[in-house]
């Protein structure tokens, strides 16, 4: 059988989401030959493909890639959809080469820079390498899950689109303590049936409007680096919820709030710790996720398998990362500042 086809290019983009393009606006300025490798079927299809009462965070005129602000209204929150149809145009617009649905299986270093191979059989040879997968890949649910009596659906939040996908109409508890908790939350809530909120407490909340934006981005904190004393402050406090989805889901008189889930009882029911569920249909884990990067063979991740980095940067020569939540800042995660470290990688990668 003969070998497959080599594709050479000088930097290899994996992943076509807000961190990979961002990535190739910037090769693309510099005159450097790239290509975008991306499992899916369609660029924006990661959003596409979430749960439909799904809204950035950030309001449109703070949501911008470089070089293409978005289209429409700039004081609102896009809809998830609206969003995969901005990273579509976005790609569109620049004529950036992208390979679809090839998802990596391998990154190798060796003698030329790395061999890349995808599971549908592509093969490509690199110099440099930008990760741009993000770091939070492989769905992540509490030991105490497989404990969850078998007649209760379990069920995890990048799995939930819509309330239809669990049958019933009887108790569900939402577990987690972040923004998509809350608002699955709400959404079940809205059907009516018993939702139990497994939401901790003590999480923060602050509010999300234009004011805060305004304060956020004049006070440039966004742009705080974790090297920072600043930033290095901002990097060890829990990550705050919406005050407003918050104060939403407490609107509800079906919705009931029992504190971080501590454990499962027998007949389907939750433990929390300021009180106990009634015996469920549905469980949705919206407890976050882990990294998965054994595909890289390179010495460059923690005992955790999260990658060591400066900025972005490993200590193995073309070999980068771009998304990560606080990559250097509090933005490197959001749409409208991944532009920044997008722009440092590649200064550097091409310096080398």
């Amino acid at each position: 059988m003969a070998a497959p086809d080599v594709f050479s290019v000088d930097t290899l983009i994996i992943g076509a989401g807000q961190a990979g393009l961002a990535a190739a606006y910037y090769l693309q300025r510099r005159g450097v030959s790239f290509v975008i490798v991306d499992e899916r079927a369609a660029v924006g299809d990661v959003w596409a493909s979430r749960f439909e009462a799904l809204r950035l965070f950030s309001p449109a005129w703070a949501s911008s890639l470089p070089g293409l602000e978005w289209p429409g209204g700039k004081f609102r929150y896009p809809t998830k959809d609206e969003a995969a149809a901005y990273l579509a145009s976005y790609a569109e617009h620049f004529h950036f080469p992208i390979h679809l649905s090839q998802r990596v299986s391998k990154v190798t270093p060796n003698a030329n820079g790395y061999a890349i191979s995808t599971v549908a059989g592509g093969c490509y040879q690199a110099q440099r390498v930008v990760i741009c997968t993000g770091a939070y890949n492989a769905p992540r649910r509490p030991e105490f899950a497989p404990q969850l009596a078998s007649n209760v659906a379990q069920l995890h939040s990048s799995d939930y689109q819509r309330p239809q996908q669990i049958a019933g109409t009887g108790p569900v508890a939402i577990v987690g303590s972040g923004n998509s908790a809350l608002q699955i939350a709400a959404d079940l809530a809205t059907t009516g049936r018993p939702v139990y909120a497994a939401f901790d407490e003590r999480t923060p909340a602050m509010p999300n409007n234009m004011l805060m934006w305004a304060m956020l981005i004049a006070t440039r904190l966004l742009r705080a680096s974790r090297h920072s004393l600043v930033g290095g402050h901002m990097i060890q406090q829990p990550e705050p919820v919406v005050s407003g989805d918050l104060a939403r889901l407490r609107t509800f008189s079906n919705a009931q709030f029992i504190g971080r889930a501590l454990g499962v009882e027998p007949g389907g029911i939750l433990r929390g710790r300021h009180a106990n569920t009634p015996a469920l249909e549905a469980v949705v884990w919206a407890t976050g996720y882990g990294p998965d990067f054994s595909w890289i063979e390179a010495p460059i991740f923690d005992a955790a398998g999260y990658p060591k980095h400066y900025r972005g940067l490993t200590a193995t020569p073309g070999l980068a990362f771009l998304g990560l939540p606080w990559l250097n800042s509090r933005g490197s995660a959001l749409m409208g500042g991944v532009g920044r470290d997008a722009s440092y990688v590649v200064e550097q990668l091409l310096k080398a």
